[in-house]
């Protein structure tokens, strides 16, 4: 089954970004990893990134047309994209969100997400395994 997996801006910029947030993983490095994760579960992997809000609508609304499932990380779009928020609504599959880092433990204007209200649930806080933990959580709701 295939998995949508989208990211938000900046996320094709880790190898630059603070490792003490991000980690030091590479986007591409940061990629095989969700593709190994997704092979691992029984999964093919379609990883997207984008710092364009209007694309990342565009792609909800691919998985809404085919009933795909979605793991978004939508980086800083988390914060006020109501678009995103209206666009990933519309996804009937199931809907995770992912953060590398805990958005909980960082600024206080990361702490709300308007996306999480429209998810089936969010993890965050584990680097990269929190693709793997969204990978698993959704075999899960698909079983």
């Amino acid at each position: 089954m295939k998995v949508l997996v989208l990211n938000g801006p900046n996320l094709g910029r880790l190898d630059i970004r603070d490792s003490s947030i991000y980690g030091d993983m590479t986007y591409p490095a940061l990629v095989a990893h969700i593709e190994n994760a997704a092979k691992t579960h029984g999964f093919e992997a379609d990883v997207r990134q984008s710092n364009d809000e209007a694309e990342i609508i565009g792609w909800l609304h691919e998985a809404t047309d085919t009933k795909t499932p979605v793991i978004i990380n939508p980086a800083a779009f988390t914060h006020y994209s109501y678009a995103i928020r209206d666009a990933a609504e519309l996804v009937k599959a199931p809907l995770i969100e992912v953060h590398l880092s805990n958005p909980l433990s960082r600024e206080e204007f990361r702490h709300t997400s308007v996306i999480s209200g429209v998810a089936n649930g969010t993890i965050g806080g584990f680097g990269p395994n929190s693709y793997v933990l969204a990978l698993i959580a959704l075999k899960a709701l698909i079983s």
